[in-house]
């Protein structure tokens, strides 16, 4: 018999580690139609976090649900290398030790990161474990392990073979803390002051100048040309003349070039082809010459003048315009806010920099997804819909993917050099002399291999054809950019299909104010504090069903503890039908009653309803049908009904039949209380509910009639005890009604107090659909009770007002949680017939 109290902790004890013996979480019976998901990899870099709980909280609702269903399900776990990140972590674990990386070396570097997965990996596990998600272990990759080493290596060298990849020179984004090259998906904007610096460049030879506007001083050094635009007719005169270049004592060429704008600014832009992206297309245009006047560090090199060497960028420019001002070269200083680019591992602002890298070549991959997105079976079918235009908008403005670290730490490069020449393969050539290069691959270069190298790819292994491709992935909008996209075209370029038929996109975790949760908001949540506090089922069914797909979660604690709620007022309705049906050894539905009819009437549809949001992922929808379905049509009503009638054999397996199934709906949600009671049912068809069928719609249970006619009982019912609570009115009071309904007579529990006739007292009248009473009660109404009574009335109208006016907002009803909305639609009703009682 279940526990008096619900307790969590005890609930949740040691039922994961049965499962995983028991080998439920495994993949692989060939009987069955197969189903796949492969987790989005976490980095091993330390613990999960509230997002990480909310994705695999998702994945493990539909995998459980598939499960149940019936299928072969394969949900392949694993974890991330991380390359820039973790080797971020690692350095800094070294250097508390006063190690330093280059003087350790890179193999015992290589070793301490092998030390840091073994053991951040172990407390990934023991995170997912709490989480209670059912992946096959047994089917456990890591993004560096050899069979993903093995695919990364022939996507490359396959790719540089067919002309894809290509190593060049070009202007990229430069990390000066990680000294790596970042890809423009790895660089976060954000708005900061600055200024522009009008800087004084004079014309060669004459006593004209140029206001050259910019928010760069610093860069000034690595000038080599002045642009106009040739139809601006405040410089037509000068192209062709040159500029003395402030402070370096030289001049440089005033050149006509379309990136000078007429309309922004002075209409006069410096050229800086080393150290700015636009700057190098005009360089190129002109054959300028690149000069990288910064270290691998951000600080100004040789190619400064001797005062500037060593200093950093801040220190530069501070110096620059000192010098500026002082030498009458410095005109103006206007103040702006603008996007500045960072870098998302390390936080530093990006340099970009000329270097020598290897490159993706995107134009016909990003044209091949956009031509698959158009025809309906080559597609990814994005959930919700809007965030194809996600896919399909970095697709159409792509520019070559930047796939060289210069990191220790990731699938080294497999390229090798000698004197001048390169060889690309699997080993060096068999001479000796050959280098490798010490380059690694962008992380995200591996990971987009997820879905097929982790079935065996580039073999053709029997899982990859069973599984390949996935059913579904789900994951945050904020990597469409890093990783879907990355997924797709590799997939349809290497294998001529898509990776997954679904990719399922949820939004993130703010704070209750919609704020991005942060250590410097100190608004961060750890969902295993969550889990100790409320359980892991409250967090789990909270975070699926709180919101829609695709839209931002504000998490509120509040909701976490009505969501506990909730979870307890289900135990106590399952400890009172388990006390009830402990001798029922099979099912029998003779000789239904009207009651019972009505229930499994209103379960048929909801489980019809319940299916249907699975099946489209709309798990909001879902929480918020079914909690009316239980709170009210099961707790508050059908077992109040059948406590009336608890010894008949169709009332306790009616009982049973609607729990097991209220059970295994809230299963994929609530893995561990479901499990609990479920074991304690005296009918069930699996020794656990993780390996039990889904319950099917049956139609045979659909009473039309009679659902309709409890109904109207129900809210009779409803009404007359709201009559008596907001009148105070005593259980003596006499009543007289027009229905002699067994149910309806115990319910309220008039029995004993009915007349035949109308008593010459006040009376309050009842009527609804069918259904009538009066209630005879007279009550000296004092000045207390009057002022009570307006003040009951005053407050209901303030409240009616409020509901409506918040009802009415389409941009509320649209984004607020279903279930919240429909609340309010509730109580509008509720109040609203409060308040029409106290004015009668």
């Amino acid at each position: 018999m279940l526990e008096k109290k619900y307790d969590h902790v005890m609930v949740e004890k040691e039922k994961y580690n049965n499962w995983k013996k028991q080998g439920y979480f495994n993949s692989g019976d060939l009987s069955k139609k197969p189903y796949c998901i492969v987790i989005p990899p976490p980095n091993v870099t330390g613990k999960l976090h509230i997002g990480h709980a909310y994705d695999v909280s998702i994945q493990d609702a539909i995998i459980r649900y598939k499960r149940m269903q019936g299928f072969d399900t394969l949900w392949l776990p694993g974890m991330d290398h991380a390359a820039i990140a973790t080797e971020a972590k690692v350095v800094q674990r070294l250097k508390s030790n006063g190690i330093d990386k280059y003087e350790y070396g890179r193999d015992k570097f290589l070793n301490a990161c092998w030390d840091w997965t073994n053991e951040f990996g172990g407390t990934i596990r023991d995170q997912w474990a709490a989480m209670g998600i059912s992946v096959d272990y047994n089917k456990e990759r890591f993004t560096l392990d050899e069979g993903l080493a093995k695919a990364v290596n022939k996507v490359f060298i396959d790719y540089y073979n067919k002309g894809l990849i290509y190593r060049g020179e070009k202007i990229i984004n430069w990390d000066p803390a990680a000294q790596t090259a970042l890809s423009n998906e790895e660089v976060n904007y954000s708005e900061e002051k600055s200024a522009f610096y009008h800087l004084k460049y004079k014309i060669t030879g004459t006593e004209d100048y140029l206001d050259v506007a910019t928010t760069r001083p610093e860069t000034l050094f690595g000038d080599t040309a002045v642009a106009v635009n040739a139809e601006d007719d405040r410089y037509k005169k000068y192209i062709g003349m040159t500029v003395e270049l402030p402070l370096m004592n030289k001049s440089i060429p005033i050149i006509a070039d379309e990136h000078a704008d007429m309309e922004k600014g002075t209409g006069v832009v410096k050229i800086t082809p080393a150290h700015d992206p636009n700057d190098f297309e005009v360089g190129n245009r002109h054959n300028l010459d690149r000069i990288c006047i910064m270290n691998d560090d951000a600080t100004m090199n040789e190619n400064c003048p001797k005062k500037y060497v060593g200093m950093t960028r801040e220190e530069a420019r501070e110096a620059v315009l000192e010098d500026l001002k002082e030498l009458g070269l410095l005109l103006d200083i206007e103040p702006l806010v603008h996007e500045v680019g960072h870098s998302e591992r390390t936080g530093v602002m990006v340099e970009p920099m000329i270097k020598k890298q290897w490159f993706v070549d995107m134009k016909g991959l990003s044209k091949m997804v956009l031509d698959n997105q158009l025809d309906k079976d080559k597609k990814v079918n994005f959930i919700p819909s809007k965030y194809e235009n996600t896919l399909n908008s970095w697709m159409t403005d792509t520019h070559d993917w930047c796939i060289s670290r210069q990191l220790w730490w990731g699938h080294r490069i497999p390229a090798w050099y000698k004197d001048n020449e390169m060889y690309v393969g699997e080993e060096a050539p068999k001479e000796e002399g050959w280098v490798q290069d010490n380059d690694v691959f962008d992380t995200w270069f591996s990971s987009a291999l997820w879905p097929f190298a982790t079935l065996g790819w580039p073999d053709n292994t029997e899982e990859l054809k069973r599984y390949f491709p996935n059913d579904c992935l789900v994951t945050g909008y904020d990597i469409i950019f890093f990783w879907v996209s990355r997924m797709i075209f590799q997939s349809e370029e290497l294998l001529g299909v898509r990776p997954f038929k679904d990719c399922v996109i949820h939004g993130l975790i703010r704070d209750i104010e919609g704020r991005k949760m942060s250590k410097s908001l100190g608004n961060g949540v750890d969902p295993f504090d969550m889990i100790d506090k409320y359980g892991c089922d409250a967090l789990r069914y909270y975070l699926c069903t709180d919101c829609a797909l695709g839209t931002d979660l504000r998490f509120d604690e509040t909701k976490m503890a009505a969501t506990w709620n909730y979870i307890n007022k289900i135990w106590n309705a399952s400890r009172f039908v388990l006390m009830n049906i402990e001798d029922l050894d099979e099912y029998s539905f003779d000789n239904l009653s009207n009651e019972d009819k009505w229930i499994l009437s209103k379960y048929e549809n909801i489980l019809k309803s319940s299916i249907n949001h699975m099946e489209k992922y709309e798990f909001n929808i879902f929480g918020s049908e079914t909690y009316d379905f239980i709170y009210n049509d099961f707790c508050s009503n059908y077992i109040e009904f059948a406590k009336f009638n608890s010894e008949s054999n169709t009332t306790k397996s009616v009982l049973c039949y609607i729990l097991t199934g209220i059970l295994k709906m809230l299963h994929p949600f609530m893995p561990f209380v479901t499990e609990e009671i479920y074991g304690m049912l005296p009918i069930k068809d699996s020794k656990s509910i993780m390996i039990s069928s889904y319950p099917e719609y049956e139609e045979k249970f659909i009473f039309n009639k009679e659902m309709k006619e409890v109904d109207k009982k129900i809210e009779f019912i409803k009404a007359f005890r709201n009559v008596k609570t907001e009148n105070n009115i005593p259980k003596e009071a006499k009543v007289l009604i027009n229905t002699d309904d067994e149910i309806i007579l115990n319910m309220l529990k008039i029995k004993d107090v009915r007349v035949d006739s109308p008593l010459d007292i006040k009376a309050y009248n009842i009527d609804t659909k069918g259904y009538k009473a009066t209630i005879f009660f007279e009550k000296v109404e004092s000045d207390e009770d009057k002022a009570l009574k307006e003040k009951q009335i005053s407050d209901l109208k303030v409240s009616i007002l409020r509901r409506e006016k918040l009802l009415s907002n389409e941009n509320y009803v649209s984004k607020a949680p279903a279930n919240i909305v429909e609340q309010d639609r509730i109580k509008l009703k509720e109040e609203k017939e409060k308040l029409k009682a106290l004015e009668g």
